[in-house]
C-alpha cells in the first residue's frame, strides 16, 4: 500500500508544529484523508484554517497522547468520521537536556509519558484495529539517538531506544497479520525541539553533525521510503546513521569520538546563540 495507490486515511499525532505539521500538509496536500491531532489544538486549527484544509477529508483534535482513554475515544472518532486508518503515525515526542544527576525526577516521567506511553497507546491501537483488517502501516519517529546513547539528553535517549524496541518487536507481531511497521530515526531536525536546545550545554551533541535536517526531509523520508517500499527502518542521513549504528554496537567506541563531537557541537551552538 503506497500513496500512488489513490488517497489514504492517515492518523497523525504532534501535528501542531514540527515534522508533524510539514508531514499534515503533505498529506493533506496529496489529497489524502487526515485525521490530524495535538495537544495544542488551538495551534493546530489556527495552521489548519490558515492552509485551508478542506474540512471534508481533514479534521484537528484534541489528543494528550499520554493518556490511555483520550486514546480511545479519539481513535474511535477517528473510525466513526472515516470508516478505517491506512496508515498510523507516531510523531509526538519531547525533549529536554539534562545531566542525569540534575535532571528533575518530573521531567523523566514526562519523558517516558509522550515518548514511550504515547508512542506505545497508538502503536497498540492502530495494530488492534489494522490486524483485524488484515492489512495497514504504523510508522513511528524516533532518532539516532534511539541508537547511539547520547549524554546530555539521556533520558531522552534511553526513551527512544524504547521506541525502537518496539518498534521492531512489533513488527515481528504483525508482519503475518498483514501490518507493516516502520521506524524513522532522524538526527537533528530543525523543530522546536531543536531550537529549544540552542541554550543547553548538555546538548552539544546534537549540534555536532555536518548540517540539520530540515522538515522536508524527514517528511520525504517518510512518503518517499515508508510508505513506497514498506522497510522495517530508515535512519538519517546515511554518515550519521552508521556513526550512531556503530556506537550502538560498541559503546566504548563513543569514547574516541565524544571529545571532539562535544567541541564541534558547542562550536555550533555558540554561533547559533550569536544570531539570536
Amino acid at each position: 500500500m503506497t500513496t500512488d495507490d489513490g488517497p489514504q486515511t492517515f492518523f497523525l499525532t504532534g501535528c501542531a508544529s514540527g515534522i508533524g505539521r510539514h508531514l499534515a500538509d503533505a498529506l493533506v496536500d496529496a489529497g489524502h484523508r487526515v485525521w490530524a491531532t495535538d495537544l495544542a489544538i488551538d495551534q493546530l486549527r489556527a495552521h489548519a484554517e490558515e492552509r485551508a484544509w478542506p474540512s471534508e477529508r481533514s479534521t484537528c483534535a484534541a489528543l494528550d497522547v499520554t493518556d490511555a482513554e483520550v486514546w480511545e475515544r479519539v481513535y474511535a472518532a477517528a473510525l466513526d468520521r472515516f470508516g478505517e486508518i491506512d496508515v498510523h503515525i507516531n510523531v509526538a515526542g519531547y525533549l529536554r537536556p539534562g545531566w542525569i544527576h540534575a535532571i528533575p525526577l518530573v521531567e523523566i516521567d514526562r519523558h517516558i509519558d509522550v515518548n514511550v506511553r504515547g508512542v506505545a497507546y497508538g502503536t497498540a491501537l492502530a495494530a488492534r484495529h489494522m490486524s483485524a483488517r488484515g492489512r495497514g502501516q504504523i510508522i513511528n519517529v524516533a532518532s539516532l539517538a534511539g541508537i547511539a546513547p547520547i549524554p546530555g539528553i539521556a533520558i531522552y535517549s534511553a526513551t527512544k531506544h524504547a521506541v525502537r524496541g518496539l518498534s521492531l518487536a512489533a513488527a515481528e507481531e504483525l508482519r503475518g497479520r498483514g501490518v507493516a511497521v516502520t521506524l524513522i530515526s532522524p538526527d537533528a531536525v530543525q523543530t522546536p525541539m531543536l531550537d529549544l536546545q540552542v541554550g543547553h550545554d548538555e546538548a552539544a551533541l546534537t549540534f555536532s553533525g555536518n548540517r540539520t535536517l530540515s522538515t522536508g526531509e524527514v517528511v520525504s523520508a517518510i512518503l518517499k521510503g515508508a510508505l513506497q517500499r514498506r522497510p522495517l527502518e530508515i535512519a538519517l542521513p546515511g554518515g550519521r546513521a552508521w556513526l550512531a549504528r556503530l556506537a550502538g554496537l560498541f559503546p566504548g567506541s563513543a569514547k574516541l569520538l565524544s571529545g571532539r563531537l562535544t567541541r564541534r557541537g558547542a562550536q555550533a551552538q555558540t554561533r547559533l546563540r550569536e544570531k539570536r
